[in-house]
This record gives C-alpha cells, structure tokens and sequence, in this order.
C-alpha cells in the first residue's frame, strides 16, 4: 500500500482552465477507473483516500466537484458532506457514490445538499452523465 505511486498531475496532461474534480475514496480500483473516464474527458484529478484527506485537499484546491464514496477510514462521506456545506460560502457540486442499499442514508445526503447519489456498483456512463451536467452549470 504504501509504495502506491503518486497522484500528482502533470500540467500538460490537461487544458490549464479544465475544470476540477476531487475524488474522495479508499478503494484504489474505484480510484482509478474514475480518474481514467474523467481524465479522458479533460477534466483535472485530485485524489484523497480518506475523509479527513478529501477535507484538506478540497480546501487546498478548491474543486469544482467532489465525487465522494460514504464509507471511508477517518471520516465518513457524510461527515465531509456536512463540512463542505457548513464551510463553504459557494457551494461545491457533490456527487456521493455508496454500496449501501437504505433509503434513509439517500434521504440524508440529499438532507445535506448532495447534488446527485449513486450506488455502486455503477455504470461508469451514469458517473459521467453525472458529471458532465453537473459542471456544464460551473
């Protein structure tokens, strides 16, 4: 785990105004399927694998969306959901990806202002329609 190589996009990969999404998640094989779509797509990649890592580096770089997974290490999707929405004076798209089958867990997030729930597994087009219509308005 700890030789996982870095994350850090290079410049020239991407158009320097491409919009930016931050991917909140701790399953590398999630991780990368995302960044490889939206990577293709022209969007610039931000990547934290915990919660409490998807706080700092949302503050740090200021996304234009969040993908963020509810069940993570150090701080759930809903408690980073909560804090995004109490910190943030213009608030950030938010998209939450989950395998939890409740309703009342859909029912907190939308509570809590997220902008569209998806539940894994999931068709990498339905992420991407997501996506795509969520930024159009950014």
């Amino acid at each position: 785990m700890g030789d996982e190589k870095r994350h850090e996009q290079p410049e020239s990969a991407t158009e320097p105004n491409a919009k930016t999404v931050l991917l909140v998640d701790d399953d590398a094989e999630i991780i990368e399927s995302m960044r490889y779509a939206l990577e293709a797509r022209g969007y610039r990649i931000f990547v934290a694998r915990d919660g409490n890592q998807g706080l700092a580096m949302a503050e740090r770089e200021d996304p234009d969306l969040v993908i963020l997974d509810m069940m993570m290490p150090k701080r759930s999707g809903f408690l980073v959901l909560e804090k995004l929405r109490r910190t943030r004076p213009v608030p950030v798209r938010v998209i939450m990806i989950t395998a939890n089958e409740g309703s009342r867990h859909k029912a907190y997030a939308e509570m809590l202002g997220v902008d569209d729930y998806i539940r894994k597994p999931f068709a990498m087009d339905r992420l991407m329609a997501s996506v795509d219509r969520l930024l159009a308005s950014v």
